[in-house]
C-alpha cells in the first residue's frame, strides 16, 4: 500500500504530535476558563456595560451625564465638609451685613435729608453698630460653650431689669405709639426687648439641657415650668410697650425650644392653640390691629390711606424690574414709603437691585438657616443643640416676618429683617446670636480637628514635611526615621 501523501508546507502527523509534548512540558498549563480575568478586563475597559456603551458611544468616562454626576459627587462631596457649615454662617451673614450696609445709605439719605442732617447720617450710625457688632461677633465666636451657660442667667436678668425700666415714666421713651425705648443720650436709643430674644435662648437652653441631663423632660411639668411662665412674663413686658411683633418673635422661639427638646405632639398643640387664642383676641381688641390685619394683599391704599404703606412697598417692587433701577434711583424712597430705611428696605432693595437682588437677598438667609440647623442636628451637646435652633428659628421667622410683610402675605407687624435693617439694638444681639453659631460650629468634632490641621504650629504651618540643613525635602514618617 503506498505511503500516505504529505502535502507541501504540512507537518506528519508523528512530528506534530512530538512538538504539541513539547510545548505543553514547556508552557505551564492555562487556568480554568472561570478563573481567568474577563476580557473587558484584561482590555482595559469597564466591565458588565462597558462593550455597550462603547458600542453607542457613551463610554464610563464621557458625555454629559457621566459629567453632571461626577460634578454632583464634588458638590456633595464638598457640601459634607465639616468646615461648611462655619463658612455658610461667616460669609451669609458677612454678605447679608455689608449688602444692609449699602441699601440702609441708599434708602435713608432721603429722609436725613429731609430731617436737616447729612445724607449719611443714619448710614454711620449704621456702620458704627456694625463695628461695635463685628468685636461681639468675635467674642462670642472665641468664648467656650461653658462660658456661654455661665452667661444665661445675667443676660436674662438684666434684659427683664432694662425692660421693666422702660415703662418707668420719664425713663422709657415712646416712638410710633411703642414705648420699647430707652435713650442713652442724645440720639442713640436702646430697645431692651431685642436683647430679650438672645436671653430667652441661652437661659432656655441652658435650662432644657440641666433638666435633659436628669432625664426630666420626660415629665410635662419640668418641661414647661419655669419655660413658659418666664417666657410669658417676658411677653408682659413687651405687650406693655405694645410692640406685638417682638412678641411673635418670642413666641416663635418658644415653640423652637419645645420642640427640639422632644415636646409631645398634645402638649406642642395644646400651647400652640392657647398662644392662637391669645394672639386672636390682642388683634381683635385692638383697632390699629385690626387695620393691618385688612391690609394683607391690599392693592389700593383704601379708606383714610390705611394701607399706604403696604400698597407702597409692593409699588416699589414692582417697578424693580429684573435688575431694578440701579442703586440710589428709587422713586418711593422720596417720602412715598414710610420706613424705606426699616421695616421696609426690602422694598427698597427690590426697586433699586430688582429680582435678582431680592432673591440674592433670600438665598442668603436659606443658607444661614440651613447651616443653623445643620449644627444643631449634628452637635451631640444638647446646650448647643437648643441655643443652635433658638438662634435659627429667631433670625428666621423674623426674616419671614419682615419679608411677608412686604410682600403683602402678612400683616405689618413692624419688625426689622435681621443683619440688613437700620437699627442698632436689632444689629448687636443678631450679630452677637450669629457669633454663637460660629463658635457652635467650631466646637464640631471634625470640624475641631480640621482647624487644628490648619493651625500653625512653632509659627510654621503643618505640611506633613519638614526642612533638614542640606536644604532637600524629607517626609516625616510615624517612626523619625529619614
Amino acid at each position: 500500500m503506498p505511503a500516505k501523501q504529505v502535502l507541501p508546507g504540512r507537518r506528519p502527523p508523528a512530528e506534530k504530535a512530538a512538538r504539541a509534548t513539547k510545548d505543553a512540558k514547556a508552557k505551564p498549563p492555562r487556568a480554568p476558563r472561570a478563573a481567568r480575568a474577563p476580557k473587558e478586563a484584561r482590555a482595559g475597559r469597564p466591565l458588565g456595560r462597558g462593550r455597550s456603551t462603547a458600542r453607542t458611544g457613551r463610554s464610563a468616562g464621557g458625555g454629559p451625564l457621566a459629567g453632571l454626576r461626577r460634578t454632583q459627587q464634588q458638590l456633595r462631596r464638598a457640601w459634607d465638609r465639616p468646615l461648611t457649615a462655619y463658612y455658610l454662617i461667616f460669609g451669609s451673614s458677612l454678605l447679608i451685613t455689608v449688602l444692609g450696609l449699602v441699601m440702609v445709605y441708599s434708602a435713608s439719605m432721603i429722609k436725613a435729608l429731609q430731617l436737616g442732617l447729612g445724607d449719611a447720617y443714619f448710614f454711620k450710625k449704621q456702620f458704627l453698630a456694625a463695628l461695635i457688632g463685628t468685636g461681639l461677633l468675635l467674642i462670642a465666636s472665641r468664648m467656650p460653650v461653658k462660658l456661654h451657660r455661665a452667661l444665661s442667667y445675667p443676660v436674662l436678668t438684666g434684659t427683664l431689669f432694662l425692660m421693666a425700666l422702660v415703662q418707668v415714666p420719664g425713663i422709657g421713651v415712646s416712638i410710633n405709639g411703642n414705648q420699647n425705648w430707652i435713650s442713652l443720650g442724645g440720639p442713640f436709643m436702646l430697645q431692651p426687648s431685642e436683647f430679650g430674644k438672645l436671653a430667652l435662648i441661652l437661659w432656655g437652653a441652658d435650662l432644657l439641657a440641666r433638666k435633659g441631663d436628669k432625664d426630666l423632660l420626660s415629665q410635662w411639668k419640668h418641661l414647661l415650668v419655669p419655660l413658659v411662665p418666664v417666657t410669658f412674663l417676658l411677653l408682659g413686658l413687651i405687650m406693655l410697650g405694645g410692640d406685638m411683633g417682638t412678641a411673635m418673635i418670642l413666641g416663635a422661639i418658644l415653640f423652637g425650644l419645645l420642640w427640639l427638646a422632644g415636646a409631645p405632639t398634645r402638649m406642642f398643640a395644646g400651647v400652640l392653640a392657647f398662644a392662637g387664642v391669645l394672639v386672636a383676641l390682642l388683634i381683635k381688641t385692638s383697632p390699629h390691629r385690626m387695620d393691618r390685619l385688612a391690609c394683607i394683599g391690599a392693592t389700593e391704599p383704601g379708606r383714610n390711606d390705611l394701607c399706604w404703606q403696604a400698597v407702597h412697598g409692593i409699588y416699589a417692587l414692582a417697578s424693580g424690574g429684573w435688575f431694578g433701577s440701579g442703586l440710589g434711583a428709587s422713586v418711593e424712597k422720596w417720602g412715598q414709603l414710610p420706613e424705606a430705611h426699616t421695616d421696609f428696605i426690602f422694598a427698597i432693595t427690590g426697586e433699586e437691585l430688582g429680582l435678582a437682588g431680592t432673591l440674592s437677598v433670600l438665598a442668603l438667609f436659606a443658607a444661614l438657616g440651613y447651616a443653623g440647623i445643620r449644627v444643631a442636628g449634628r452637635t451631640e451637646d444638647p446646650f448647643v443643640r437648643y441655643a443652635a435652633g433658638g438662634v435659627t428659628t429667631w433670625i428666621t421667622a423674623q426674616a419671614v416676618i419682615n419679608i411677608g410683610a412686604v410682600l403683602g402675605l402678612l400683616p405689618i407687624a413692624g419688625v426689622p429683617l435681621p443683619l440688613f435693617s437700620y437699627g442698632g439694638s436689632a444689629l448687636l444681639p443678631t450679630m452677637f446670636a450669629v457669633g454663637l453659631l460660629i463658635a457652635f460650629a467650631r466646637e464640631e468634632p471634625a470640624a475641631r480637628a480640621a482647624l487644628a490641621m490648619r493651625r500653625p504650629k512653632n509659627g510654621r504651618p503643618r505640611t506633613g514635611q519638614r526642612w533638614k540643613s542640606m536644604r532637600r525635602r524629607v517626609k516625616k514618617r510615624p517612626s523619625g526615621e529619614r
